[in-house]
C-alpha cells in the first residue's frame, strides 16, 4: 500500500505544491487535502504566531484521520506595516481568503510607503504531526519587495504584489517550479521532508 500523507489544506494550489516537492522524495505517496477525507471540525487558527497555528491544524488533522498531517500557516509580514497582516493575511480584509480584497486594503494601507521602506517578507511554519505523538515544526522565509500594484496570475493570496530578492518577476509571474524553488512554503516544506520520510519508514 502506498503511504499516506494528509495535508490541512482544501487549497489545490497548496497540495499540487507539497506533491511536486515531496514525490521525488518520497516515490508514490499519496497526498490527501482535506476534500479527500471525512468531515471533521475544523479548529480556529487562534494563535499569534505562525508555529502554533500550523501545530493547532496538524493536530486536529491526525487525531480526526490518523494518518501523518501536514499543516502550514503563512503569510507575508510587511515592514512597514510592523510585520503585519502577518497571521491576519488571509483574513486581513475581514473576508476570509478573498485575495482581491486582501490585495486591494494591503495596496490602500502603503500607498505612500516609499520604494526604499517597502521591504516584506513571506513566512511559512510547517508542522508535522503524526499518530504516535511526535510533533516537528519547520520554518521557511522569502524576503522581497512589495510591489505598488499586481503583476501576474499565478500562484495566490499576494503573490501578484511581491518581488522576491534576486527576482525581477513577481510570484504571481514566476513558474510554479521556480517559485518552489524559492518560496516560504517550499523552503520550510524541503526542510520537513527528512522528518516525513523517517516518519514514514518506521
Amino acid at each position: 500500500m502506498s503511504p499516506r500523507v494528509l495535508l490541512a489544506t482544501r487549497n489545490p494550489k497548496k497540495l499540487a505544491e507539497l506533491r511536486r516537492i515531496v514525490e521525488p522524495h518520497v516515490p508514490g505517496i499519496e497526498v490527501l487535502g482535506l476534500d479527500d477525507v471525512a468531515p471533521y471540525a475544523e479548529p480556529a487558527e487562534t494563535e499569534a504566531t505562525f508555529e502554533a497555528n500550523a501545530l493547532i491544524k496538524a493536530r486536529a488533522a491526525v487525531t480526526a484521520v490518523r494518518l501523518p498531517a501536514l499543516a502550514d500557516d503563512s503569510g507575508l509580514c510587511v515592514d512597514a506595516l510592523n510585520g503585519m497582516p502577518g497571521v491576519l493575511s488571509a483574513r486581513w480584509s475581514g473576508r476570509s481568503k478573498d485575495d482581491a480584497a486582501n490585495n486591494a486594503l494591503l495596496l490602500a494601507q502603503t500607498v505612500d510607503v516609499p520604494s526604499e521602506r517597502r521591504g516584506a517578507q513571506f513566512r511559512c511554519a510547517m508542522a508535522l504531526v503524526l499518530p504516535d505523538g511526535v510533533e516537528v515544526v519547520q520554518t521557511g522565509v522569502m524576503s522581497g519587495q512589495l510591489l505598488r500594484e499586481g503583476r501576474g496570475t499565478g500562484g495566490f493570496g499576494y503573490d501578484p504584489l511581491f518581488v522576491a530578492d534576486g527576482q525581477q518577476l513577481s510570484n504571481g509571474e514566476l513558474a510554479p517550479a521556480d517559485k518552489d524553488a524559492i518560496s516560504h512554503r517550499g523552503r520550510a516544506l524541503r526542510a520537513i521532508v527528512p522528518d516525513l520520510v523517517a516518519a514514514l519508514d518506521r
